[in-house]
């Protein structure tokens, strides 16, 4: 069996149900995606099954879609590829068995563009937000995705009007990566006003990619099913602006169940556009993140792969154990002996008296006349030292 004959089985099956395909897509992990194709055009298989595939079963056009991805540039990526995002798409496997329904896996994704997903996925952020947005929001969204592709990060968004597209020109003002992710086929033209920011986005090192075959129409429910992709393949979503119920808060609401980071940006207290994001950082289900700096700090801490360089610094990283203890134990404005420090940090008097001065000359400690306290103005470690 060769691969080209799984990605004609997987073209075909991409079709014939309406994703998320719970019961396709555990029947194609069961018996492999040759025997469940051709087990679904012959009506051969469970009927949880031909309930999702009967109404399309009989649409066979994989060898056309490929053929009209392949006109466009477009390719399709299936699980058996190398650029199969495996790792990132896990959580749905993980969610769906804990009953999540919604959770399920793509069975392919058509994608047009000169990234590789799976190297894109494994440092990502997704930034999503309203539609109707604040020229504010634009301006955090653009700055947000300019300064974390700076940083090695692929910003992952939506392609709509508003803060998804202010996130992808952001991306690609800064010449890194940004994937969009479509709730149609890559040939629907929407939105009409993106199309252009889409053409650029697949010319510029980036990628589009959808899971809907080539000629599907754009439609609400697509938009949702949309969102599970958007926060499984990012390590993080950080939230710009949204209203109560809107598009971002459930791709908030679905990264936080897939165990993603949600993190959210506050804004004016009367903004509309605003709402949404406050009710999520007032009920804990996000982050507050008011720079660049706060969201390198959270994905960096959940494992996301940062080179060490660009990771914020504290003047007192690269302490030791006893330094650090030694530090802490200093107050901003009344001094201490090394007496009273050497008792509060637990460090024998004699280390105190030799890390004292070490400190002074990192400019994390200064010598005072009541005392050793902690220099009021550390200095500054420089990005790349």
């Amino acid at each position: 069996m060769s691969l080209d004959d799984v990605r004609l089985a997987r073209a075909y099956l991409a079709r014939v149900a309406e994703p998320p395909a719970k019961a396709l897509a555990a029947f194609v992990a069961s018996v492999g995606p040759v025997d469940a194709a051709e087990a679904v055009r012959k009506g051969d298989c469970p009927q949880d099954v031909i309930d999702e595939t009967i109404a399309r079963r009989d649409r066979d056009r994989a060898e056309a879609d490929l053929e009209a991805a392949g006109k466009t540039g477009a390719r399709l990526i299936i699980p058996e590829d190398d650029e199969w995002p495996a790792w990132s798409l896990l959580c749905l496997d993980i969610a769906g068995q804990r009953g999540i329904p919604s959770a399920v896996p793509p069975l392919a994704l058509w994608a047009r563009g000169e990234a590789h997903l799976g190297d894109a996925t494994e440092g990502a952020v997704a930034i999503v937000g309203a539609r109707a947005s604040s020229g504010y929001g634009e301006s955090v969204a653009g700055e947000f995705a300019y300064g974390l592709v700076q940083r090695d990060l692929a910003i992952f968004s939506g392609a709509a009007l508003g803060i998804d597209g202010a996130a992808h020109r952001g991306a690609l003002a800064a010449r890194g990566t940004t994937v969009a992710l479509l709730g149609c086929a890559l040939d629907a033209g929407y939105p009409a006003g993106h199309v252009t920011l889409l053409n650029m986005i697949a010319e510029r090192g980036g990628l589009v990619v959808s899971e809907y075959p080539p000629g599907t129409p754009p439609a609400r429910h697509r938009f949702l099913v949309r969102n599970r992709l958007i926060a499984a393949l990012s390590e993080g979503t950080v939230v710009v602006e949204a209203g109560r119920r809107s598009g971002a808060r459930n791709t908030a609401n679905t990264a936080g169940i897939l165990g993603k980071i949600v993190m959210a940006v506050p804004g004016p207290i009367g903004s509309a556009t605003s709402v949404g994001c406050h009710d999520l950082i007032r009920n804990a289900d996000a982050t507050l993140v008011g720079s660049v700096e706060d969201v390198i700090e959270i994905v960096g801490r959940l494992g996301t792969h940062i080179p060490e360089r660009l990771r914020p610094r504290r003047p007192t990283d690269g302490l030791g154990k006893e330094a650090l203890r030694v530090h802490d134990a200093l107050e901003r404005r009344e001094g201490k002996s090394a007496d009273e420090i050497a008792a509060e940090s637990g460090v024998p008097l004699q280390r105190v008296r030799a890390m004292l001065p070490a400190l002074e000359m990192e400019g994390l400690a200064e010598r005072h006349e009541s005392g050793w306290r902690q220099h009021r103005r550390p200095r500054e470690i420089s990005e790349g030292a």
